[in-house]
């Protein structure tokens, strides 16, 4: 695949609503509860910034992280920081995947790239996932950015990408996801009848992502499948 020319605008255009937002926290602002449980507002703008830099070590052919536990420790460590620290830092970490992203020529964009826990992708997948951390964690500061006012140029390649991830996955049962228009995509399981999970592509996506509980959501078959964690 080519430079993915549409996915790098779409991450540019939330990334900038995004420090925004941060932009303009205080310290109480940050230190507030996130809509993640055990994570205050800084908790999530410090991992967003770490995640940024982890994605430049994928497109350098780095592992993402050293491993598991400084991952956590660097988080935790940034969650505490003052406004300007923080929204710094994002703004300058973004700028730092943007141009690890500029420097990649074609052949670059179809290597093969080491992400967490043994997955492996193309790298030009790696600015639709930046985007999806992004756009979710925005919405987990809980300042006004939430699921309902999502794109739908977001929500739309969302679908594909979620019903994906929880693709054969032991812990769902078979679901049928339908967009109220017309568009299905299969997911979880193999083994039974498929549980029919309808509503609009919004609300589709904050459930399959964990940010809501289904509601505005119909299921037809059984009750409403609880997901694990992405």
């Amino acid at each position: 695949m080519s430079r993915p020319v549409a996915d790098l605008a779409a991450l540019a255009e939330a990334t900038d609503r995004l420090v925004s937002t941060v932009s303009v926290l205080d310290q109480a602002a940050l230190h507030a509860p996130s809509r993640l449980p055990g994570w205050s507002r800084g908790h999530v703008v410090a991992h967003l910034s770490r995640n940024a830099d982890a994605l430049v070590n994928v497109l350098e052919g780095r592992p993402m992280y050293a491993d598991a536990t400084t991952r956590d420790t660097d988080i935790e460590a940034g969650s505490g920081r003052g406004p300007q620290e923080q929204a710094t830092d994002l703004r300058e970490s973004s700028a730092r995947l943007r141009a690890a992203t500029d420097a990649l020529d074609a052949d670059a964009w179809r290597a093969t790239v080491a992400l967490r826990n043994g997955v492996t992708d193309v790298a030009s997948s790696v600015p639709f996932r930046r985007w999806v951390e992004v756009e979710l964690h925005h919405v987990d500061l809980g300042t006004g950015h939430d699921i309902a006012g999502l794109p739908g140029a977001f929500t739309d390649r969302a679908l594909d990408y979620l019903t994906r991830r929880f693709a054969g996955h032991r812990e769902v049962p078979p679901v049928e996801v339908r967009a109220e228009d017309g568009r299905s995509w299969s997911t979880g399981g193999t083994e039974g009848a498929a549980v029919v999970v309808a509503g609009n592509p919004a609300a589709l996506v904050g459930w399959l992502a964990g940010r809501t509980t289904g509601s505005g959501l119909t299921a037809a078959g059984a009750p409403l499948p609880t997901l694990p964690p992405l």
